[in-house]
């Protein structure tokens, strides 16, 4: 027992540390509760503790004085050199966050296009934004290549997309520049023009333009682009061959047009393939745009709160107030369980 006595301190010592750390990580972990932006202060607090912990137990160690000191200096220097390496792309990365924050290019919800990655953002922090791919998963892209590298925002007004084919030069342009805009008429795309975008060794590309104001569908409405073009030129008797398979076929004269069935039915898109592609997408937009009608509500008690000063209807103002406090509790709740949920999608 009296070998133990010197471990008192020692024991006493870990024993609240544990403690500490995890009383601190249950309120944090309450706190922060779908405030995805502030995990960063909860790692930071934890992190401390741990640290500060760890330097406690050392001066508690039942040995010689000098020993401490030696061991303190030793995981000094280790931990600011772990810290000096580690900081660099730590810090650059943070800075980085502040700026898109702060150029605000890009917002939850929108189609954003950086190299090869295309999607619809999910999550933009301090240092990194998240990212819903077509193929429904989530990629993370650290805010120090967002910055290195251009970033195309589609814009949720409207873009035009765009469908291209190369026909042979025995077929008269008119004809097929004109087939090209009823395509993209069928696409229910606006604004709609062709470029002759290059003049080949064998065969000439059309590009078509069209406006697509939905851009929410941009996916479904590319594909659709493209099956009306083939439907456009088949209907008035132009082949999509290449010149190389139509100059070296064995087959006399035959035409390579697929034959219009009798009964003809345009397929129907009736559920959108994006709204599965991008739900976590579709459910971080929702919740920005209840952030903004919040911010209009609160902007709306500011206004009552400053006209109850100078008014004689008080009671008038005052039950105003109340019904938009009420409103403003509901959407602060809403955005909270939203919040929840979208942490919890994986």
């Amino acid at each position: 027992m009296e070998m133990l006595l010197p471990f008192k301190s020692l024991f006493f010592t870990v024993i609240v540390i544990v403690i500490v750390y995890f009383v601190a990580k249950l309120i944090l972990d309450r706190q922060i509760k779908g405030k995805s932006d502030w995990s960063i202060i909860r790692t930071f607090i934890l992190f401390g503790i741990l640290l500060i912990g760890l330097f406690a137990t050392v001066s508690a160690l039942p040995i010689d004085p000098t020993v401490k000191e030696e061991i303190t200096k030793l995981m000094g220097i280790v931990i600011s050199a772990v810290l000096a390496l580690g900081s660099a792309t730590f810090i650059g990365n943070g800075l980085a966050g502040i700026m898109i924050q702060t150029v605000n290019s890009f917002k939850p919800g929108d189609f954003i296009h950086i190299n090869d990655l295309f999607g619809r953002v999910t999550e933009r922090s301090l240092f990194h934004v998240e990212i819903q791919t077509e193929n429904r998963d989530l990629t993370t892209i650290p805010n120090l290549f967002l910055t290195a590298h251009p970033v195309k925002v589609i814009r949720s007004s409207g873009t035009f997309i765009s469908g291209i084919c190369s026909l042979g030069y025995d077929v008269n342009r008119q004809k097929i520049e004109t087939a090209l805009l009823d395509a993209a008429k069928r696409a229910d795309l606006k604004d709609a023009f062709v470029r002759v975008d290059e003049l080949g060794d064998f065969s000439v590309v059309y590009k078509v333009f069209g406006l697509l104001e939905d851009t929410k569908t941009i996916l479904t409405s590319k594909s659709r682009l493209n099956a009306m073009i083939l439907d456009a030129l088949h209907a008035v008797g132009i082949e999509i061959v290449s010149p190389s398979f139509m100059n070296q076929r064995q087959v006399g004269e035959t035409v390579f047009i697929p034959k219009k069935p009798r009964k003809h039915e345009e397929v129907k898109d009736t559920a959108k393939p994006e709204r599965i592609m991008f739900d976590k997408a579709e459910e971080a937009e929702s919740i920005e745009n209840r952030k903004e009608k919040l911010a209009e509500v609160n902007s709306k008690l500011a206004e009552l709160e400053e006209v109850l000063k100078s008014t004689e209807e008080e009671d008038v103002v005052k039950a105003k107030i109340e019904k938009w406090k009420a409103v403003k509790a509901k959407m602060e709740l809403r955005i909270e369980e939203q919040k929840n949920d979208l942490n919890e999608t994986k």
